[in-house]
């Protein structure tokens, strides 16, 4: 049986986009991400995925559909559980977490706490669906309100990831959560999928898109040193490309073709293919 679903903004519907694609990924023969617990909570929650063509469209490929969504999640997770080894007592930071599992997916040790953030209606079906792990602690809240970082210990290094979230944001409310993050940890990471302008445009723009776009309230930014202008402290340490990864080589002939011309090039990679960035920062 469905639940019943409050009433969600664009933005926090979003979040079934990133869930449906995950569920889909793990339906293939080989998945990308190969995320069951997120099919589990789909069937749990009974979303109709027919609201996001861009899912469930003839015009590609299963694989296709959902590279984009499944690798960019595979990619953040690598980046969680490389800074988890380095700093066994770290604090993560899954901002947007939405009805994600990246915390079961990463299985941190105990001595990591971990907070997975989003719109506290958002919250209330998480805890209704996806199940609760020690050390893991759920905190319901707009992003924007300074006062849900007080929840959290500031005196440890911290992994912050957001996935999917920037585009729903606004620039200004981008850059001041960035700056609380970064001065609320004397040290840490940040990584997320870059938005360029072009890539907002499609996503207002795209058929496939249309029950999210009015929540897409952020510009974008096309050059990923942007934020180290915005915040004192942050440096770019990493742009990943999602058009070299090694599971290009799963995609049909066609996609390969596109993503294999457009990988030497980084503004053609940022043009046509999701775009992964890392930045370290420490608290002056």
């Amino acid at each position: 049986m469905s639940l019943a679903l409050p009433s969600f903004t664009p933005a926090q519907e979003s979040l079934f986009l990133t869930l449906g694609g995950r569920a889909l990924d793990s339906r293939l023969p080989r998945p990308f991400l190969g995320d069951t617990m997120a099919d589990e909570i789909l069937t749990k929650v009974g979303y109709d995925l027919a609201r996001f063509p861009a899912l469930t469209t003839k015009f590609l490929d299963a694989r296709s559909r959902v590279f984009d969504i499944a690798v960019r999640a595979k990619t953040l997770d690598d980046l969680v559980r490389r800074f988890i080894s380095e700093h066994p007592d770290a604090v993560v930071l899954d901002l947007g977490a939405g009805l994600d599992t990246r915390v079961f997916r990463i299985d941190p040790p105990p001595t990591v706490a971990w907070y997975d953030i989003d719109f506290p209606e958002v919250i209330a079906v998480r805890s209704r669906v996806v199940s609760q792990r020690a050390n893991a602690h759920s905190i319901g809240a707009d992003l924007t309100d300074p006062d849900w970082l007080n929840e959290v210990p500031g005196s440890r290094p911290a992994m912050i990831v957001g996935d999917g979230l920037i585009a729903f944001l606004t620039q200004a409310g981008f850059v001041a959560l960035l700056n609380r993050l970064v001065h609320h940890f004397p040290s840490g990471e940040l990584a997320f999928n870059l938005y360029t302008r072009y890539a907002i445009w499609a996503v207002r723009h795209a058929p496939g898109m249309s029950v999210i776009a009015g929540g897409v309230v952020n510009p974008g930014f096309n050059d990923p040193r942007q934020p180290e202008r915005w915040v004192d402290g942050v440096k770019l340490v990493d742009e990943i490309f999602l058009t070299r990864a090694p599971e290009v080589d799963g995609l049909s002939p066609a996609m390969r073709a596109t993503a294999r011309l457009a990988a030497p090039s980084a503004r053609m990679s940022r043009l046509v293919g999701t775009v992964v960035v890392r930045y370290r920062f420490k608290s002056g």
